[in-house]
């Protein structure tokens, strides 16, 4: 099929997707694929859940559309009352959009306003890091690290700084920006902070463990209790990007559970809604969302507040905790990272396996010793995934981790229903992909 689309797709003419189910995509010709990425890490319920289509069928029947400034909506403070029990902080209050990347502008915007009320006037620098991935709308990308994203629209970027990535496997190499140890990171940070002035850092953005930019990277041990005691010691914001991995995703309800960190904002999308609905949110603690309160907060979208998606968020939380899917997300990705171990471990050409829950990635090298990558006019990820596909398996990638040029990883994120037979089946082809790719190659 083709048409009057701009297409995403990396193929010219991609397949006509007609029907999902469970972890499973049909298309128009009846050819199945095992959704391995869960689209982009966004599947956590599985597809074709009926439930969540009476529920939205029901909300748009009763109530479609009522805009924000104007009315709240019975499904958005239900929603708002549920999720708060999950989120890692006091009090917590969610500011609804449609997806990610508004999440995002939504919590700079929040951060900001916030050091309004409190008096500070003067903090407007807010510091990510590099090789992170926080969204494609100009802030958003602003905010991101990945510079092959960035590189086409650089002449419009530069408000915001970055701080070394928190990757272990690479920390310290020549090109990476990237360190290895809790304790150099959180040095760096607190120095960024000192330097850039007294009463001037309004926020610090991180992932909790890095997803599309450098394949489900963790930090190392002890990084986010000490970069949560730097930003409070300066006054400055601590926000979690949770798009990718909250609600189960990591084998937690939220990434940062991990560590037992509290942030300040908190920003969610992708798996609240599993796909079902375009839906994303900002959330405050209760005391940054008192003080914001006094002032007023300037920011909206037309369709934030919407009670279709928050009806839908509602039925996928209700979901999740219904059926413990973010335990299953837990042991199913323990057996998943078990089963590439067995099979790629001594792989010449894979560096590392890394990840938690059904969050999990696999770097690819040309050298397992010096960790030298492929260069990235080998385009070896690119192969990998479309033989993959050739072969029914979808899989999720990304480039330019090495040095921001250079550098392969394979990241999967199948929905949690995924069974034993099917994650066996997505190590097998992973395997026999990457020996097809490396021998066409070769």
């Amino acid at each position: 099929m083709s048409g009057r689309v701009f297409s995403r797709a990396s193929s010219a003419n991609p397949p006509v997707a007609v029907s999902a189910h469970g972890s499973t995509i049909t298309d128009a010709e009846g050819r199945e694929y095992l959704d391995a990425a869960g689209g982009a890490i966004v599947v956590g319920i599985g597809h074709g859940r009926q439930a969540v289509a009476d529920v939205m069928a029901a909300q748009a029947g009763r109530l479609s559309y009522a805009h924000g400034s104007a009315f709240t909506n019975e499904a958005l403070e239900a929603y708002a009352k549920a999720v708060g029990e999950h989120l890692p902080m006091d009090e917590p209050a969610i500011y609804p959009v449609s997806g990610g990347s508004e999440a995002i502008e939504t919590a700079l915007k929040l951060a900001r306003t916030a050091q309004l009320a409190r008096g500070e006037a003067d903090r407007t620098v807010v510091i990510s890091r590099w090789s992170s991935y926080h969204g494609n709308t100009l802030g958003a990308l602003d905010l991101s690290g990945r510079k092959p994203l960035r590189k086409p629209y650089e002449a419009w970027l530069g408000r915001f700084q970055h701080v070394s990535a928190a990757y272990p496997y690479r920390g310290g190499e020549a090109g990476s920006n990237a360190l290895a140890t809790a304790e150099e990171l959180a040095e760096e940070l607190d120095t960024t902070i000192a330097d850039a002035g007294p009463g001037k850092v309004a926020a610090f953005v991180a992932e909790p463990i890095v997803g599309a930019s450098l394949g489900a990277v963790e930090p190392p041990e002890g990084y986010w209790p000490a970069i949560a005691e730097v930003c409070r010691r300066h006054g400055v914001l601590l926000i979690a990007d949770e798009v990718m991995t909250g609600f189960g995703r990591t084998g937690a309800w939220f990434g940062v559970d991990h560590w037992g960190v509290r942030p300040d904002i908190l920003v969610a999308a992708k798996g609240a809604t599993s796909g079902y609905w375009p839906f994303g949110f900002a959330a405050a603690s209760g005391e940054l969302y008192d003080t914001v309160r006094k002032t007023g907060f300037t920011h909206g979208f037309t369709y934030s507040h919407h009670p279709v998606a928050a009806a839908v968020a509602g039925e996928v939380l209700r979901i999740l905790e219904a059926e413990s899917l973010v335990g299953a997300s837990l042991i199913k990705g323990a057996q998943l990272q078990a089963l590439l171990h067995e099979r790629l471990v001594e792989h010449p050409a894979v560096g590392d396996i890394r990840g938690r829950g059904l969050m999990v990635g696999v770097e690819l090298v040309k050298d397992r010793e010096t960790k030298a990558p492929y260069p990235r006019s080998a385009k070896l990820i690119e192969s990998v995934v479309r033989i993959a596909r050739e072969h029914g398996l979808l899989l999720y990638s990304g480039s330019g981790n090495a040095n921001g040029i250079d550098g392969d990883i394979v990241l999967m994120g199948p929905p949690f229903v995924i069974t034993l037979d099917e994650l066996t089946r997505l190590a097998d082809g992973l395997r026999d992909a990457l020996d097809e790719a490396i021998a066409a190659l070769a």
